[in-house]
């Protein structure tokens, strides 16, 4: 089952996505040559409490940090420590969200550590952020779910190859709704896979956060032993963006993107629904 918001509960989640884009503003801030994932870890956390908010990672499944920290050729669901210190070149993903009166907030994205970085991994999370804001354009009443793995895909697949080669589209993980819990059905796919045929109907009410992973290699991905950290089979460094969307009466509206995704849905032709918070 699907669960449709109401106005007043989209509204609670747009709090809670303010709260995940302030995340976002303060670990970007802080991710620099020197630091170590626990230090972002602890400044997550520090926004959270100023907000008033709770964090909808720690705890998860037993997952034991307030933010997930993936860093080089880690996917996803990299857990913060002391020993990780990033290093001038890296690249990492932070993956943030936070909960408002059990209303859930849920976004990601990739950030340079420090200078010099190769043009292909510049033009790596270009990819990943652009194929996921095509996928957030097609939220639209009327479409189907097979729509928004649609345009993701196609973004990706139009795109010139990389020096390695190839984008790999991670096909482990995905997107999900998001609502009165952080994971909801349904589930997302980066890629269009025939056998799942087109999927429900995007109607008014609906929230999902979708989330493309690619990497400059393979999408082959392997757990480690801690049980949380994902990592591609062949070493080779990825990318991760994700925003969680509600589609309301009069439109879409970016929970988790501080103008609500008004400039950059409107590069597809798309205009916003009024922002609650506004």
């Amino acid at each position: 089952m699907v669960e449709i918001k109401t106005p007043e509960q989209i509204a609670k989640m747009r709090e809670a996505g303010l709260v995940v884009a302030a995340v976002h503003e303060a670990t970007r801030a802080a991710a620099v040559p020197g630091a170590t994932t626990k230090d972002l870890d602890e400044v997550a956390r520090k926004v959270l409490d100023d907000h008033g908010a709770k964090s909808n990672f720690l705890g998860y499944g037993g997952f034991p940090a307030t933010i997930c920290t993936s860093v080089n050729q880690v996917v996803v669901h990299g857990i913060p420590d002391e020993t990780t210190v990033l290093k001038d070149g890296d690249i990492i993903s932070i993956d943030a969200g936070a909960i408002i009166d059990g209303w859930h907030g849920d976004a990601a994205y990739t950030a340079f550590v420090g200078t010099g970085h190769a043009p292909e991994l510049v033009e790596l999370s270009r990819v990943t952020e652009e194929s996921m804001w095509a996928g957030l354009a097609a939220m639209k009443a009327g479409n189907r779910l097979v729509d928004i793995s649609k345009a993701v895909e196609s973004y990706i697949r139009r795109q010139p190859r990389p020096a390695t080669g190839k984008y790999g589209i991670i096909e482990e993980y995905g997107g999900h709704g998001i609502g009165s819990q952080m994971h909801m059905d349904p589930h997302v796919l980066n890629y269009v896979e025939r056998r799942r045929g087109r999927g429900p109907k995007l109607v008014p009410g609906m929230c999902l956060a979708i989330e493309p992973m690619v990497s400059l290699g393979t999408p082959r991905t392997r757990t480690l032993e801690d049980e949380w950290t994902v990592e591609t089979i062949d070493g080779s460094w990825s990318s991760h963006w994700e925003h969680s969307i509600a589609l309301t009466e009069q439109g879409p509206l970016v929970l988790t993107a501080v103008d609500g995704g008004k400039a950059k849905l409107a590069e597809y032709g798309v205009t916003i629904a009024p922002d609650p918070a506004a």
